[in-house]
This record gives structure tokens, C-alpha cells and sequence, in this order.
């Protein structure tokens, strides 16, 4: 009974000071006698988990505040500097990895671009992005807290990879790989899923709580915030909207399926269409997102009648899931939203003619805010609150 007792009380007080650390993190600066209030904690607990905290150097003390009438209180404030997160964007065709502190602001990042690479060529270039994000990392008092990484397919709960089809990888443990190399706390997430979370946190979802956000590149992922809560559904397979059918007996798809969205409204549908239709590249440059863009800014026709069919699909696909879920915003993401340009026109078009008019009222859709960064920053964000968590 007594060994019991010790371990609630434990319990008790780890999740006090979750809660204290948590109160500090999102009101800073703040007295104790605030957080005392904020939290419902009596000011004894207050002040003895706030010594702790600052023990562990994972807040610190600033001059006094404004009095109320008494003498002016110290200040406390989070100490995002004490550790850093690698959050990775694992895409088709690149490589970004930004190294982050505890509040998401970006302190290092780089990126690679590559084309086919093989599965033993992508976990080379892993490797040698996270030894250089941790190698050029400030000295923290907690060094390295944690390594996301997003990738574009169907993450277990487990965090094993179970199909990535434009990575041509199936079942692929890559978390135990990454922790058994680094020793570190790892995380796996689908990178739709993490963009969503980076976009709510960071970026053009922070004032709403149901957000679709439609991450646009080689091919198209969706991650869903219900309620203000990352949604995964009962087994963590949610947002796999890349492959709803939107064209019977269409094109056969990596997955498996036929008519995929992703093969009508994606970078890679983009290009696809570009070749197909013998469109000419300045220096005989390849067909590329880049490329086509700056026909498109040089005002090229063909290229824009390119990126307005990819809209026009786009809004086809946004259409069906406005009319599923009912968002308040809707945020188109990844390397498609540099070409917002070309694209918000014929996708509204397509929304207003065939959404239905009451999900069309209070609904806003948007490019991201994040640009490319959304998935890396989210990832990153996903490994700073599980360290705090384990304070």
C-alpha cells in the first residue's frame, strides 16, 4: 500500500510540473503567484516545482514585473534554448532538415535534392543530414532532445512504414534504424499528418480547429486536425486522400488503385503533362515544378493551361473533402504552393460550382504560410512535446 501511495504521489507531482512547465511555456513571462492562479495549484507547490524547473534549467528568472500593490515579482520564462529538435521532410525527389529550439524557431537547415535514389541511398543521405544538423547544433544543457522524420506514405502506429509507393518502399522499420544509429528518441509520422500539425502550430491554422491540409508534391498527402486535435483514425491510416478515386477506370496508380487524385492534381501529374504535351524548356532544362514556373512567370500559355488543370483537380479533390468533413480552412502545402499563383483561380472556380453552398459559407482556403517547412517544423514540434513530457 505504501509503495502505492509513493508512486501517486510521484505521478501527482510529475504531472504538476508538466503543467506548471506547460503554464510557463505559453504565458511567459509569468510570476508564480499566476501561474498559482492560472493552474489552480496552491503556492507552496508552485514554488517548489518552479526551484525544479529552474534546476533543470528549462526555465530561468527575469527582473521583476509590474507590482499589483505588493512588491514586484520575478519573472519566469521558458528557456527555449535549452535543446534542440532535427525535424526531417523526407520527400520523393529532396531532403530538408532544419534543426529547431523548443518553441519551433528554425536555427540551421539544409536541403538536398535528388532523383531515384534507392532505399540505401536515401538512409545514406539521412545519416548524413542528421550528423550534420547535430555536429553544427549550439551547446544546450540537453543537447539533441529528439529526430522526426516525415515521410510520404501509410505510417503504423508503431511508426513503421508500411507503404511509401513514389518511394517504392514497403514495411520499413526505419525508427529502429534511426535510434539504434543516433541513440536518440525518434519519431516516424506521415509527412501530411506532421504538415498539418506544423501549420496549426506555426502557421495559417493557428486561429482554427478544423484544418485540412493538402500536402501538394510528387504526390498528394492529407492531414486532418478534428476539434483542434491531429485526427489518425483507429489504426493511424487517416488522410490516404491522395488515393481517393476521382476518375473511374483512370490511370493506375503505385497503390494499387485506379484514378488516384494524386495522379491528376500533383507535381508529378504536372510534369507528366508537360512532357506529354512536348512542351519546350528554355536550354534544354528538364521538365520540372521549377521550370514550368518560370515559363509560367515569363508568361508562357501552355504552362499556365498546365497549372490551371492541376487547380481545376485540385478543387475536384478539395471539393470531396469539404463536403466530407466541413472545415473551417482548407491549406494547400509543399512545393505545389509555390505556384499558388496559377492555381487558387480555376480551383475556386471548381469549389464554388460544385461544393455545396452551406459548406461553402465560413470556409477558407489558403496556401501555406510554412511553404516547404510545414512537414519539417510539424516532425520537429512532435519531438519537442514528447521531451517535455518526459520532464
Amino acid at each position: 500500500m505504501i509503495k502505492n501511495k509513493t508512486w501517486n504521489q510521484h505521478e501527482v507531482k510529475k504531472e504538476n510540473k508538466s503543467l506548471v512547465l506547460e503554464t510557463i511555456r505559453t504565458n511567459y513571462p509569468i510570476s508564480r503567484a499566476s501561474i498559482a492562479n492560472v493552474t489552480g495549484l496552491n503556492k507552496g507547490t508552485v514554488s517548489s516545482l518552479v526551484s525544479d524547473l529552474l534546476e533543470e534549467k528549462l526555465i530561468h528568472e527575469s527582473g521583476p514585473g509590474e507590482s499589483s500593490g505588493g512588491r514586484r515579482p520575478v519573472m519566469l520564462l521558458f528557456n527555449q534554448l535549452a535543446g534542440y529538435s532535427i525535424g526531417l521532410d523526407l520527400g520523393v525527389n529532396y531532403l530538408l532538415g532544419v534543426l529547431t529550439d523548443l518553441e519551433g524557431n528554425i536555427c540551421l537547415e539544409k536541403q538536398v535534392k535528388f532523383n531515384q535514389l534507392s532505399y540505401e541511398e536515401i538512409l545514406d543521405e539521412l545519416f548524413q543530414m542528421v550528423d550534420y544538423l547535430i555536429e553544427h547544433a549550439p551547446p544546450s544543457p540537453y543537447g539533441i532532445i529528439g529526430i522526426g522524420i516525415g515521410v510520404p506514405g501509410t505510417v503504423s502506429k508503431s511508426g513503421e512504414i508500411l507503404l511509401a509507393p513514389n518511394l517504392g518502399w514497403r514495411n520499413v522499420d526505419l525508427l529502429s534504424i534511426m535510434e539504434e544509429k543516433y541513440s536518440l528518441p525518434v519519431i516516424i509520422e506521415n509527412e501530411a499528418n506532421a504538415g498539418s500539425y506544423g501549420e496549426k502550430k506555426f502557421g495559417a491554422g493557428k486561429d482554427y480547429h478544423h484544418i485540412i491540409y493538402v500536402s501538394v508534391g510528387i504526390g498528394i498527402g492529407v492531414g486532418l486536425i478534428l476539434n483542434g486535435e491531429l485526427y489518425k483514425g483507429s489504426n493511424g491510416f487517416s488522410g490516404e486522400l491522395g488515393h481517393m478515386t476521382i476518375e473511374m477506370d483512370g490511370m493506375k496508380c503505385g497503390c494499387g488503385n485506379e484514378g488516384c487524385w494524386e495522379l491528376y492534381a500533383s507535381e508529378k501529374a504536372l510534369v507528366k503533362n508537360a512532357q506529354d504535351k512536348g512542351l519546350a524548356i528554355p536550354n534544354n532544362r528538364e521538365h520540372t515544378l521549377e521550370s514550368l514556373i518560370t515559363l509560367a512567370k515569363e508568361g508562357n500559355s501552355e504552362a499556365i493551361a498546365l497549372f490551371h488543370q492541376i487547380g481545376d483537380y485540385l478543387g475536384v479533390g478539395i471539393n470531396n473533402i469539404s463536403n466530407i468533413f466541413n472545415p473551417e480552412l482548407v491549406i494547400i502545402g509543399n512545393r505545389m504552393a509555390d505556384a499558388k499563383d496559377w492555381l487558387m483561380e480555376p480551383l475556386m472556380n471548381r469549389i464554388k460550382s460544385q461544393t455545396l453552398w452551406f459548406q461553402q459559407q465560413n470556409l477558407d482556403i489558403n496556401f501555406s504560410e510554412l511553404s516547404t517547412h510545414s512537414t519539417a517544423l510539424g516532425i520537429a514540434a512532435f519531438s519537442v512535446e514528447k521531451f517535455l513530457l518526459t520532464i
